[in-house]
């Protein structure tokens, strides 16, 4: 959470009328910010109140993962140790700004949202062999396929200890994200059935998959705030949007030429045959004649194992119209989200959201 990241905004600072223990002052004052929430470091009054309840999550969820049994106790740490950008509690905290604030139910309800994302990406990297993640080798890598998928099950059983605690409603709203987390997954593992589109099927996968679980990051942040219900719908509504924006923007980053900073080098997902919107979208040129479009596709679809092949493929798919079609697309997804925004009265929290929106997809990193 502390990387160094140029994109990122320092927002260590700590309110001066609450009295935090040291480790959390600690993390408190060493915090960044993803991109997109400079408003919220700069302000004066939600830059420290947000800061602190990072920090307070942060800490919770330390303690969360910790296990008597050596074992689990490190596999359950691999990927909380190292890093990330903690989008999902930050949007937890942010909406509860809409009620009364970052109250014990809303930190647990942050501790919640992010350990069940980081149980699915424990899954997610066995079932796409990936070797790194957040730039240290993946569970798997470490200790195998079966250790790895048996650590993110240990923190899915974590986190539903920590939703019972927070009331059925609580319950129910997790279950509900857990279904769609997991057909997502078999979605995009089965593919599209015949006769369905693929772009509609690929949106709906994410829609599963990333925009499930960052719209309830926002709707438990907003709930257990005492926010009225026509602003959790709200905070619903964009998250589901802004969450298919930032994958598509994910998409399209793999073909650009850049290396995230999590450790993903470009052309990734071609290599590993994940499918993208850039892909999709080339495969439904190709099949409607555009031969430019084909021609790439040969490479695509090559044995992509040599860095030379990749390169080859991952240079001509970002030269291709496709790829700013794919940035296109991304762009509306998070101009329907900043949409979604316009109920909430103006406010740094709603200014904060909507530049958050802007940055998903204009990220270089």
């Amino acid at each position: 959470m502390t990387d160094a990241n140029p994109s990122w905004t320092p927002a260590g600072h700590v309110p001066d009328s609450l009295e935090l223990d040291t480790a959390t002052a600690a993390i408190a004052s060493s915090l960044n910010l993803p991109a997109g929430f400079g408003l919220v470091a700069q302000d004066p009054d939600l830059g420290p109140a947000v800061s602190t309840a990072l920090a307070r999550v942060e800490k919770q969820l330390r303690v969360a993962i910790a296990h008597s049994d050596p074992l689990a106790d490190a596999t359950s740490r691999h990927l909380v140790e190292a890093g990330g950008k903690r989008v999902r509690p930050l949007l937890t905290i942010l909406a509860s700004q809409l009620g009364k604030g970052p109250v014990a139910e809303v930190l647990q309800a942050a501790v919640v949202v992010e350990l069940t994302h980081l149980a699915t990406l424990y899954h997610d990297d066995v079932m796409d062999s990936a070797p790194y993640r957040r730039g240290a080798p993946t569970a798997h890598e470490v200790w195998g396929n079966q250790v790895a998928i048996l650590a993110g099950d240990l923190i899915f059983a974590r986190a539903s200890i920590l939703v019972s605690e927070l009331g059925p409603e609580a319950v129910l709203i997790q279950a509900r994200t857990f279904e769609r987390l997991v057909l997502g997954q078999l979605q995009e593992t089965v593919g599209p059935r015949d006769g369905e589109d693929p772009v509609e099927h690929y949106l709906s996968v994410i829609g599963g998959k990333t925009g499930s679980l960052i719209a309830t990051a926002g709707q438990l942040g907003a709930m257990f705030a005492g926010a009225g219900q026509d602003v959790v719908d709200v905070m619903v509504e964009y998250g589901e949007r802004v969450g298919v924006a930032f994958q598509l923007a994910d998409d399209v980053i793999d073909v650009t030429g850049l290396k995230a900073k999590s450790g993903k080098s470009p052309g990734t997902d071609l290599r590993e045959g994940v499918p993208t919107l850039p892909v999709l979208l080339l495969r439904k040129a190709a099949a409607a004649g555009d031969a430019s479009a084909a021609d790439v596709l040969e490479l695509v679809d090559a044995d992509l194992t040599s860095d030379e092949a990749l390169a080859k493929a991952v240079e001509a798919l970002r030269e291709h119209p496709v790829t700013q079609q794919s940035w296109d697309t991304a762009r509306e997804w998070a101009d329907a989200a900043k949409a979604a925004l316009d109920p909430l009265p103006e406010s740094t929290v709603k200014f904060a959201l909507a530049a958050f929106a802007e940055a998903v997809v204009d990220r270089d990193v």
